[in-house]
């Protein structure tokens, strides 16, 4: 207990570093940019309308309000996608700072989910501008979103962690997650409904696909307008809490051996 009060302190304190970090991030990413950081808002908007354009023939029929339907999905995932992936390269792309002064190595990772958050945040303002042009119903549930994205925040700061020690000492994990993301896309019900698949392949997906359980828990509250049921919400919690100690355990046993692979 007391070791983890002291590495809260130290954490604390390295709190403006973090927020650089993250405004770092955010710059250079929309860097020589006419729109700026409008496109965290028009980048998700057009991607969402060729693909709801692609897939509305084939599942269209079966979803009520299918643009909405798509993009709760949709950004939930490229949120937990792109974070990660810039995640998992963060302590080797800070190699040269790391080599010349202490900084606690795990803020590096830390600043790459983060920054993924804001853009996350902005993308929200894409899907009220969705549900506004397709006439969806916004009821009180909306606001419980922060619930949602605060869980897949936490998951995404311990599969971060885990990627970014792994490929330390194996840069191949860069390649392997890739492909791994990759299927996880299709498995997760972003553009079609979960009845359409096989009775066996949907158990796996309800039961040990950590994005149905944060997609589900946002359709839910902005595409039907209930609170999620609360086995949903509990594996939720349960996959975030048991990445996150996954993550920190991973991440703090081998830091001390970073300075001899980076």
């Amino acid at each position: 207990m007391k070791l983890m009060l002291v590495r809260l302190s130290i954490f604390y304190n390295y709190k403006d570093l973090l927020k650089q970090l993250v405004q770092k991030d955010l710059k250079l990413k929309y860097r020589r940019s006419f729109l700026g950081y409008v496109w965290s808002v028009l980048n998700p908007l057009l991607v969402m309308i060729v693909m709801a354009i692609v897939f509305s023939t084939m599942f269209s029929r079966n979803i009520e309000n299918f643009p909405v339907y798509l993009f709760c999905g949709q950004i939930l995932f490229n949120f937990m996608n792109q974070s990660t992936n810039q995640a998992l390269s963060s302590i080797n792309g800070n190699a040269a700072l790391l080599k010349k002064t202490y900084v606690p190595k795990y803020i590096f990772t830390f600043a790459k989910i983060t920054s993924g958050l804001v853009d996350l945040v902005f993308s929200m303002g894409a899907l009220v501008i969705v549900m506004i042009a397709t006439r969806a119903h916004f009821s009180w549930h909306f606001l419980l979103f922060p619930f949602v994205l605060l869980q897949l925040y936490v998951f995404c700061l311990g599969l971060g962690m885990f990627l970014a020690q792994a490929n330390v000492f194996f840069r191949d994990i860069q390649y392997i997650y890739n492909a791994v993301t990759t299927a996880w896309l299709y498995l997760t019900p972003i553009f079609y409904p979960i009845e359409s698949l096989p009775a066996e392949v949907m158990w796996i997906v309800k039961h040990l696909n950590p994005m149905y359980f944060y997609i589900g828990q946002f359709r839910d509250l902005v595409c039907y307008n209930r609170l999620p049921g609360h086995m949903i919400i509990f594996a939720g919690c349960t996959a975030s809490v048991l990445m996150l100690m996954i993550g920190t355990w991973s991440f703090l046993r081998n830091q001390d051996q970073f300075i001899l692979y980076i």
